[in-house]
């Protein structure tokens, strides 16, 4: 059994703890992997977690995403040519942007220290997180784990040597705040799901 695999569970979307993001594990010290402590925190924030070997599993695991919310025949959004290929395998329309059901994309760094998801202008051009649709499909490798925010940026940095990208921004939250949870005020919720893909 794989190690992803082991620790943080079932890879079915469709199970208890995908859909809630919940784990009854112990909370990973500092020196705990960051991949360990990516998912911890990404699963606390209520987002849910999808490991795949494969680009075969990734498509598998898409489709069963599709399934589970009954997104077949609706419009998805998506700004990365690299991406249509899920979205024409599935015939998914996108591109008119008129009432998307989900955004699909990829991103530029996994924030382990925030469970966060670190965007650019490559992902989501110019939108705001609140301007993006609810639901939220992402696909990244295992080599984008970095420890935090500060990290993220300078892989950004080394990555695009010329064309800097431009809204640089996270999102954290990927269910409804409590009403006393003030630290979520004025972030808008998403459900994420996020398909994680081992490059390493």
């Amino acid at each position: 059994m794989n190690l992803f695999k082991k620790l943080f569970g079932s890879n079915d979307p469709s199970s208890d703890e995908a859909r809630s993001g919940n784990s009854n594990r112990p909370n990973p010290d500092i020196n705990s992997p960051l991949d360990e402590q990516f998912i911890y925190n990404f699963k606390k924030n209520g987002g849910k977690f999808l490991y795949c070997e494969n680009l075969n599993e990734v498509k598998e695991q898409f489709e069963n995403i599709l399934e589970e919310n009954d997104w077949f025949e609706s419009e998805a959004l998506c700004y990365e040519p690299k991406l249509h290929f899920l979205l024409d395998e599935n015939k998914l329309t996108y591109g008119q942007n008129i009432n998307p059901k989900f955004l699909l994309s990829s991103c530029e760094n996994l924030v382990a220290e925030e469970g966060s998801i670190l965007f650019s202008s490559n992902q989501i051009k110019q939108k705001k997180p609140n301007d993006l649709p609810t639901n939220i499909i992402i696909l990244a490798n295992t080599s984008q784990i970095v420890e935090g925010k500060s990290d993220g940026l300078s892989a950004i940095r080394k990555k695009y040597l010329t064309e800097y990208p431009t809204n640089i921004t996270t999102i954290k939250y990927f269910e409804k705040a409590k009403e006393e949870d003030f630290t979520q005020y004025g972030s808008s919720a998403k459900n994420l799901y996020l398909l994680l893909l081992e490059d390493l």
